[in-house]
């Protein structure tokens, strides 16, 4: 039986097909999950889009907190579901309180668009497994509100407890502090990251593959989960 991943659309949702695709791509069965409802539909994991959900009104991610699909997600997070995270994603996901800190404006205050290389800094989630600690990889990078912020006590509870998942290479793209680019909570299976994994997974519109194994990794998670 096939890995059943839904990727949630929100008013705003503009990477959600994307992310369909990465996870056709991956192997397993994508599954269009929708904000206004609670049924997650049986899947096994969960991505949440990236875009402008809500059209980011109050604060990027504020109301797709409180979104019916979320009261589901939130306490299926807390059980175990793995749950990935993207851009906007990330943001609804640390207004959920599922990851600490926040994200704010570019330090520069400037909309960036890059292909931008990262370090992955750990292998010790649902997302990051077929990946190898250190490795760099190459994935498109698009917000005007990455900077992720945290409390020095929260930042060094991160880095203490290998939750930093993901670090900017090169240059920092939007004033994250400590160059961070994805964090997990401390169970593994919930990751948030700024970059688009779903726009790196084959060769004709990525500027690499590095982001397909993302979705495979979630896949070989699981996989080892039920066997």
């Amino acid at each position: 039986m096939s890995t059943r991943v839904g990727v949630v659309t929100f008013p705003g949702s503009l990477d959600d097909r994307d992310a369909l695709r990465a996870v056709r791509l991956a192997g397993a069965e994508p599954v269009p999950l929708w904000h206004g409802d609670r049924d997650l539909r049986q899947v096994d994991a969960v991505v949440l889009p990236g875009g402008f959900s809500y059209g980011d009104y109050l604060r990027c991610g504020a109301i797709a907190r409180f979104s019916p699909v979320m009261e589901t997600l939130i306490d299926q997070a807390r059980a175990g579901l793995p749950v990935l995270g993207i851009c906007n994603g990330f943001q609804v996901l640390c207004e959920s309180h599922l990851l600490p800190g926040a994200l704010t404006r570019n330090d520069h205050l400037h909309f960036v668009c890059r292909d931008q290389r990262l370090r992955v800094e750990s292998t010790a989630t649902a997302w990051t497994g077929d990946f190898t600690a250190g490795q760099e990889i190459t994935v498109p990078l698009k917000n005007g509100e990455g900077g992720y912020v945290a409390d020095e006590r929260t930042l060094d509870e991160l880095e203490a407890t290998g939750r930093v998942i993901f670090r900017y290479l090169d240059l920092n793209p939007n004033g994250s502090r400590r160059d961070i680019a994805g964090i997990s909570n401390e169970a593994g299976n919930v990751v948030g990251l700024m970059p688009h994994p779903e726009h790196a997974v084959e060769p004709l519109t990525g500027p690499t593959t590095d982001g397909l194994g993302f979705f495979t990794s979630v896949i070989s998670a699981l996989t080892k989960l039920v066997a």
